[in-house]
Parts: C-alpha cells; structure tokens; sequence
C-alpha cells in the first residue's frame, strides 16, 4: 500500500447541505499535504474526517469511503479513541490545558494508562526536543502553559499531539494566530516532522502552502478541483478555477 490515507467518492452532508462532493485523493506516507481553497469550501470538514471529529455535529451524514492505514474508519466497529491516538490533531488557535507545561504534554500518556513516571519523563522531553521547544521550556516545566507566548503554545500542543506517537498529524491552519516569527518556526518543524509523521494541513496562506507541502490539494464549492505536487500545481494548474485562486483573482 502506497498511501497512508484514502477517500472514494466521500460526501458530507449538514442535513440538508451537500459539504463535500465526491471526493476521491490518497496521500502517500512522510509527506505533507496542503489543503487550499476560499473559506467555506470544505477544507477543514475534510481534515476532520481522518480522526472523526466530525461526528461531534449533529445532523453529519457521511457516504462513500475514508480509510486510514487501509482500514476503513467508519466502519461500525472502528475504536474511535484507539484511532484519535494514531491520528493527532492541531488546531488554529493553541489551546494548552490551565496545567503546567509537563502535564500538557503528559496529558495524553495517562488518558491512555501509562503511569510509570520515568518513561513519562523521557517522553516529555522527547516530544519537546521533536517540536522544538524543549530549551526554551526545560527549566520551568512545572510552570503554567499560560506562560509561554502564542508560537511556544503552539509548539506545545504539537509536542502534546506527538507524545501519543500518532503516524499522521492533522493540522487546522496552526499558524493563523501566530507572528511571522513563530509561523517560520511551526513551518520549519512540519519540515521536520514529515520525517516521521504524515502531515496533512490546512491553510490559507499561498506562500505557505508552496513552502511546507509535497502536495497541494485545491477545494471550491465542496469540491476537490485539483490535487497534485505542489510545484505542479502553483507552477502550472491544469484547471482555471485553481489558477485564478493561486493568482489571487478570488478567495
């Protein structure tokens, strides 16, 4: 199997409101995938198939195919918290937990039983080292998350995503909120991590999209208009619609 993640002819309706047409795309393992389109399109709906967030808003009837790692997840038996586990997920705007920073980060490991103090310790700060925040924290763990600045709470709900070990990360415009400088860093991070993880990422920002992704997937109107390499499609869109979004013409 070549790819980590699959969708075949998937729709999602809000009730009456048809939110995601038809849509057919796999995306191979260790790369990083951009999920582009104006607001309203669908983007984020899609992201939030892959670990069921989804099936928090009432009234969502979903048809077709979603598979992870080759199974198919809504399958009537699929154990939600054992899939939520192996995909992680990030959201715009950070939301540590009113803990310390190592609890944040330990939160996870106790959800799912573990109790033994010294692995929890090296995973902490493996997670840490991973999202690139352990010098600037590793002198006061057992302070407040509220502490850290916007990019460092950032960075510790990335670090609290990976101490579960999850294979793919779902990230929902995770710089939106964030300076220039602290957006460099989560984007030289996501560079990292695709070593290890399967990233798949929504955002709004063009230049962004071209920076971090291997493949880039353009969503209108509920529809996926095109998905290819990243170059491909910012270099030479094979669709009008597509070419006139990159190009700023709409959106």
């Amino acid at each position: 199997m070549n790819h980590i993640i699959a969708t075949e002819k998937l729709n999602l309706y809000y009730n009456d409101f048809h939110a995601l047409k038809n849509i057919s795309m796999q995306m191979r393992p260790n790369t990083v995938t951009a999920l582009i389109g104006p607001s309203g399109c669908g983007k984020s709906t899609y992201l939030r198939l892959f670990n069921r967030m989804n099936d928090l808003i009432d009234g969502v009837k979903i048809t077709g195919d979603v598979r992870v790692e080759g199974k198919d997840i809504y399958a009537k038996n699929t154990d939600v918290v054992e899939l939520r586990r192996k995909v992680g997920m990030v959201f715009q705007k950070p939301n540590p937990f009113p803990k310390t920073i190592f609890e944040n980060v330990a939160y996870g490991l106790r959800v799912n039983g573990i109790n033994d103090n010294g692995f929890i310790k090296d995973k902490i700060e493996q997670s840490l080292v991973q999202a690139a925040l352990w010098d600037e924290v590793k002198d006061k763990l057992n302070k407040s998350a509220f502490e850290l600045s916007g990019g460092q709470q950032q960075r510790l709900c990335i670090a609290r995503a990976l101490a579960i070990e999850p294979s793919i990360i779902l990230m929902d415009e995770p710089a939106s909120a964030l300076d220039p400088i602290s957006t460099a860093k989560i984007e030289e991070l996501i560079y990292e991590l695709k070593e290890n993880y399967t990233i798949v990422i929504v955002t709004h920002n063009m230049q962004q999209a071209g920076r971090v992704s291997d493949n880039t997937a353009f969503f209108y109107l509920g529809e996926l208009i095109e998905y290819g390499e990243t170059k491909e499609i910012f270099t030479n869109p094979k669709d009008k619609k597509t070419q006139n979004y990159i190009t700023g013409r709409f959106g």
